[in-house]
């Protein structure tokens, strides 16, 4: 196996939690392949006419919590050099997050770029989940207040979340009784010029937001995420407790339906969320899991990217 140079466009590395988080998983499991890592932030990248530059340091890394990573000394060096680049810096997925896509083009594909970056720009994950209607709860995208407030009294209760959030910051459920819609929508547009996503709540989120994860468009491993009492949201980062899971028949006909767009577009790893029988996220930007899943299953899902990886830059 070709050893190949490897840029990992990350949030830093001090912050990040090595038992949960799957761009970690995925550098170790790299440097077991016999990879060569570096590491640099979104700020440290630049456009230089034509010739796509970041400050970067060598890394190595170990599952030691508090000395899980050692930089060597920093180089500018031209992205066009590495073998592969993973876009792995968390959202917002604002205007910086694509302004960083469009700088990655500029690299992609004679470096290959995990994800597609044109793709990921065009497939944030709750606007690409819109082509599949059919899979998915009753759901608005919509700046219109009247529009909200019209779903609102044909499904009672329902949820409203910032279209380009993450981590499950701002979603609320307003139940049929709640007054606080209006103040709500005030808050929201007061903040941001962007719309709302709205969906029916579903009451099979208490038994679980199940994480599937995509390897090219093919379903290789499943979480469920059950939200904690007195709260509506099933995220890890807000307190949702990961359990094993396997795929229902539903489940796997939601794979097969998006399963092909997904390989189509260049979305290598990407992750579904699925609540009871409806498709509800795509998420291409860092998706989560693999430590998860690595735990529950003993299925290295790192290593099946990378194998994936390794044939897509030997072809």
């Amino acid at each position: 196996m070709t050893s190949l140079k490897v840029a990992v466009q990350m949030d830093p590395l001090h912050g990040i939690d090595i038992t949960g988080d799957s761009t970690f998983a995925m550098m170790l499991e790299a440097q077991e392949r016999g990879h060569r890592l570096w590491h640099y932030e979104v700020p440290h990248m630049w456009l230089d006419g034509a010739r796509l530059l970041a400050r970067v340091r060598p890394v190595t890394v170990r599952h030691q919590q508090g000395a899980h990573y050692q930089f060597g000394d920093e180089t500018v060096t031209a992205l066009s050099d590495m073998d592969v680049v993973l876009m792995r810096q968390d959202p917002p997925f604002d205007m910086a997050y694509i302004t960083a896509t469009h700088l990655l083009e500029h690299i992609h594909p004679q470096t290959l770029v995990v994800n597609n970056p044109a793709s990921v720009r065009n497939a944030p994950e709750k606007l690409l989940v819109m082509h599949f209607p059919e899979l998915m709860p009753p759901t608005l995208i919509t700046w219109d207040r009247q529009a909200i407030k019209d779903f609102r009294a044909l499904h009672k209760d329902i949820i409203v979340k910032p279209l380009f959030g993450n981590g499950g910051i701002g979603v609320f459920r307003i139940k049929p009784d709640d007054e606080n819609l209006g103040s709500l929508l005030d808050m929201f547009f007061a903040a941001s010029r962007e719309p709302l996503m709205v969906q029916r709540y579903e009451a099979a989120v208490r038994r679980g937001d199940k994480r599937i994860i995509l390897i090219d468009g093919e379903p290789a491993g499943a979480i469920n995420r059950v939200p904690p009492e007195g709260d509506s949201r099933s995220n890890m980062h807000a307190g949702g407790t990961p359990e094993p899971a396997k795929l229902t028949a539903r489940e796997q006909d939601i794979c097969a339906a998006i399963g092909p767009t997904l390989k189509q577009q260049g979305l290598l790893f990407t992750g579904i969320d699925v609540i009871g029988d409806y498709l509800t996220e795509i998420n291409v930007t860092s998706p989560t899991g693999l430590q998860q899943i690595a735990r529950f299953d003993n299925i290295n899902l790192a290593a099946a990217i990378w194998r994936k990886i390794e044939l897509m830059r030997a072809a």
